[in-house]
């Protein structure tokens, strides 16, 4: 249905912005922290834990930028607050490294800083392949400040560079999320074959996990998440020792499955005022989410 799919992205600049919202209600909190608090204590009373992401990316006023990190700083005092089980992801883009590295570095430092003082944990988002350099740099020196219990980055297993980033990233005992990627990229960086991809996905988590990396396994695909499976049994891992990770909105009785049986698993959750450049970008990158999120609204939600 690559085609119904396709129809749909194609369509979106002439669907006017309140349905473009009712499609995105779905996969997004809401558009203050206040929604995104609501939506992760209902996630808790499930037995989920959640990362709360305040949409906003390629900033390049550096106001913006500052007030993004003052906003995940306020956001994790009120996870401390009203006590709920979650963390934060953020995107240095949002952090102004378009702007200059160092600016970018000391944003998000600001944000781990205080992760820190509250026992909490900072996820730095991974974008596009031209800045997985230095998203990287930015991991390692804030984990070398700060420790691995205190913030995480993200590796995609699309991109070529993967194995080789992971080999490095092993010899730190990096904290990762691995998912497949989503950025539309070129050939000559990234795979295009989905078989590919996910033999990528899970030669790169049998490694992570064999080596002692705390992982979350980011993806819907069953077939991976039953991969997954077969190597933490194999090893005999603690559940302390990786979760499972989707978005809202996505793949509810396959997550609930998941949770039932004992393993942890965290939610996405990202609110904000930029819902509708974050939802027509994302659907456009991924047309299949576009398929997918019109098809639950068909359905009426099931």
């Amino acid at each position: 249905m690559k085609w119904f799919d396709q129809l749909i992205v194609w369509g979106l600049p002439l669907v006017p912005k309140p349905i473009v919202k009712f499609f995105s209600k779905i996969y997004i909190a809401g558009s203050t922290l206040e929604e995104g608090v609501a939506k992760v204590k209902e996630l808790n009373a499930k037995g989920i834990m959640a990362t709360m992401d305040l949409l906003g990316e390629f900033s390049t006023d550096e106001k913006i930028c500052l007030q993004a990190a003052d906003s995940y700083i306020e956001m994790l005092r009120t996870i401390d607050r009203e006590k709920l089980d979650s963390n934060v992801s953020l995107k240095p883009t949002h952090m102004g490294l378009m702007i200059s590295k160092d600016f970018c570095y000391q944003n998000i430092r600001r944000v781990v800083q205080e992760a820190q003082k509250l026992g909490n944990f900072v996820r730095i988002d991974m974008e596009d392949h031209t800045t997985t350099d230095t998203t990287i740099e930015i991991y390692l020196k804030l984990k070398e400040e700060f420790g691995g219990q205190h913030v995480g980055t993200v590796i995609q297993a699309y991109l070529r560079r993967t194995i080789d980033d992971i080999n490095h990233l092993i010899e730190h005992k990096a904290n990762l999320r691995l998912c497949k990627g989503i950025y539309v990229e070129p050939k000559k960086v990234a795979f295009k074959d989905m078989a590919i991809i996910n033999e990528s996905f899970k030669y790169n988590l049998d490694k992570l996990l064999s080596n002692g990396c705390y992982t979350g396994i980011a993806t819907h695909d069953e077939k991976l998440i039953y991969h997954a499976l077969t190597v933490i049994d194999r090893l005999k891992l603690k559940r302390e020792n990786y979760e499972f990770q989707m978005l809202l909105g996505v793949q509810e009785e396959l997550r609930e499955i998941l949770v039932n049986a004992g393993h942890r698993l965290r939610v996405y959750v990202p609110f904000g005022k930029d819902w509708y450049g974050y939802s027509t970008r994302r659907l456009k990158e991924n047309p299949r989410m576009a398929g997918y999120v019109f098809k639950r609204i068909l359905s009426g939600g099931k």
